[in-house]
């Protein structure tokens, strides 16, 4: 059966009826053969304070040029963003995550109270990405998501460098290892123009995994900002949205168990952001789809690290794209047999065709060959234990170590642990506490770069642990744990902990543990006092009241 085009804006357009509503179309510029093509619309992240989506504007009006050459009518708007290498390390970063549920619905409150037939989304910065998918995957409209690209890497002094170098730099400028000269040297060359953070962060990470997904064309997202190849991606990316309108071609088609499983195993290959965990989880949620953060360890065991990537590795995302980008870690993924080779992707191929379209650059050094991965198993695992009965997500991408045990260092806000490394008062073998950052307690489950990367400016990143209920950046690196659940302002054990615990992380077994006896940490927490809430009116007690767990992907819905 053939798929009407028009399915939702016949009913705002046509007939007698309409013509109040056709009157304001006219008034900004729609002409009569305008209304009676589908409408699609453009949903972009534009703002003046972020790199990430700076290039929006530009791209939308590509992929408007794309959808009127191919029979629709484009109709372009925009949402908000909040910028994390901005807000990091003050309140503002409070507002991140909250943004991500905010932009989801404020993109289905415009498609749908317009009737829009389809959708293009453009997204950039970290937890617009995600955004925009979970939108897609709630109104289950024809949609293609474009990603606006990586930043390129900034130089210095030969090397190069990514915004992760800036808050290193911090760290070492407080440790005195470098002076104030150089400290802005690196401030002045690390991001050198629009895109959003080069490494695989999480941007990078859930544009690549998005492709995996099977939401974004396969190749598309790699393209940096800067390229001007980026544009003409946008002109196809709008032509490609009138033809999956045409099929009928759904979100929900493509987002299924087993495309999420691909999604999982090329973050686990690329070492990707302890973010997707909690993104993936969301998508899921808002397409329907079981997933739990097992499955996520149950496909790292099994999926190993090739690409040797930033924060943590050696190359950005763009030198990733001029090896062959993510299609060549599909392709690796597909000869290990680790790829559910079937599953549709947007463009009406399959993910396996795409894998075997993939060209690798002849001695490329990016993504490794299967017969030597980094490591046999994927970045990220779950861990479990009493610290953490819901569970919580380690980063293990380049770390040596599988095991630490130490005092615990405690503290109750994330401020208060940076003027603790900035004052010199961390000591190897501590492992940092940071509680009441999570979701409900925050609100808002800070991300944690301003401390990780002054513990590795110090020189402390291979000697401490940090563990927290809130989140990292996909910029941290080290022996970090995040997403500690249940939080602690849900009764979670981290709430019982005191400075002097003896904590225990085993990555193999993997477990988190305090050394404390049960009927302890029952009675600790029978005696633990909840800190006020810091926000009782406007989003963030909003926020508080609605979000869930970070094990279900702290949304809102």
């Amino acid at each position: 059966m053939t798929f009407d085009p028009r399915h939702k804006s016949r009913a705002l357009l046509d007939g007698a009826d309409r013509a109040a509503a056709r009157s304001y179309f006219r008034a900004v510029g729609f002409t009569d053969e305008d209304l009676s093509r589908p409408l699609v619309g453009i949903a972009h992240c534009w703002i003046e304070l972020t790199p990430c989506n700076s290039n929006h504007r530009k791209l939308a009006q590509k992929v408007a040029e794309g959808i009127r050459a191919n029979g629709g009518t484009p109709i372009e708007f925009n949402t908000i963003s909040v910028t994390d290498g901005i807000a990091m390390g003050t309140e503002g970063m409070k507002a991140s995550l909250i943004s991500r549920d905010w932009i989801a619905d404020s993109v289905e409150l415009v498609t749908r109270g317009h009737l829009l037939d389809g959708l293009v989304t453009l997204s950039g910065c970290d937890k617009t990405i995600p955004a925009m998918v979970m939108a897609m995957a709630r109104l289950d409209l024809p949609s293609v998501m474009l990603y606006g690209g990586s930043i390129m890497y900034g130089e210095y002094k030969g090397r190069r460098m990514t915004v992760q170098d800036i808050f290193e730099a911090i760290g070492a400028r407080n440790a005195g290892k470098i002076d104030d000269n150089e400290l802005h040297a690196v401030e002045c060359a690390a991001c050198p123009g629009e895109g959003a953070c080069g490494g695989q962060f999480t941007a990078n990470t859930m544009a690549t995994a998005f492709a995996m997904l099977g939401v974004s064309p396969m190749g598309f997202n790699d393209v940096p900002a800067p390229d001007p190849r980026k544009e003409e991606i946008a002109y196809q990316t709008g032509r490609l949205a009138m033809d999956v309108l045409r099929k009928g071609l759904t979100p929900r088609q493509i987002i299924t168990k087993k495309a999420l499983y691909n999604a999982i195993a090329g973050v686990m290959a690329t070492g990707g952001s302890t973010n997707a965990v909690l993104h993936l989880l969301a998508v899921a949620k808002e397409a329907g789809v079981a997933l739990t953060i097992d499955e996520f360890d149950r496909i790292s065991r099994k999926t190993p690290l090739l690409a040797d990537m930033k924060p943590w590795g050696s190359y950005t995302a763009p030198e990733m794209h001029e090896a062959g980008g993510m299609g060549l870690v599909a392709r690796r993924l597909l000869d290990a047999g680790l790829l559910n080779e079937k599953e549709l992707t947007v463009t009406g191929r399959t993910i396996g065709d795409e894998a075997r379209a993939a060209r690798e650059t002849p001695g490329q050094k990016v993504v490794r060959a299967l017969n030597d991965p980094i490591k046999p198993e994927g970045g990220l695992v779950i861990l479990r234990g009493n610290l953490a009965p819901d569970g919580c997500v380690a980063k293990v991408s380049g770390q040596k170590k599988d095991a630490h045990r130490g005092p615990a260092r405690v503290f109750d806000r994330e401020e208060d642990c940076f003027a603790a490394v900035k004052a010199g008062k961390i000591k190897a073998n501590d492992v940092i506490v940071i509680r009441w950052e999570g979701p409900k307690g925050g609100p808002g489950m800070r991300e944690m770069l301003h401390v990780t990367g002054a513990i590795q400016g110090a020189g402390l990143g291979d000697k401490v642990a940090l563990m927290t209920d809130g989140r990292f950046s996909g910029a941290t690196h080290g022996f970090m744990i995040g997403h500690i659940a249940p939080e602690a302002a849900d009764g979670g054990p981290i709430a019982a902990l005191k400075t002097g615990d003896t904590i225990v992380i085993d990555i193999k077994k993997r477990r988190l543990d305090v050394e404390l006896s049960g009927a302890e940490l029952k009675k600790r927490l029978k005696a633990v006092k909840k800190p006020k809430p810091r926000y009782t009116w406007g989003v963030m007690a909003k926020y508080a009241r609605l979000v869930s767990s970070a094990s279900e992907g702290a949304v809102t819905g």
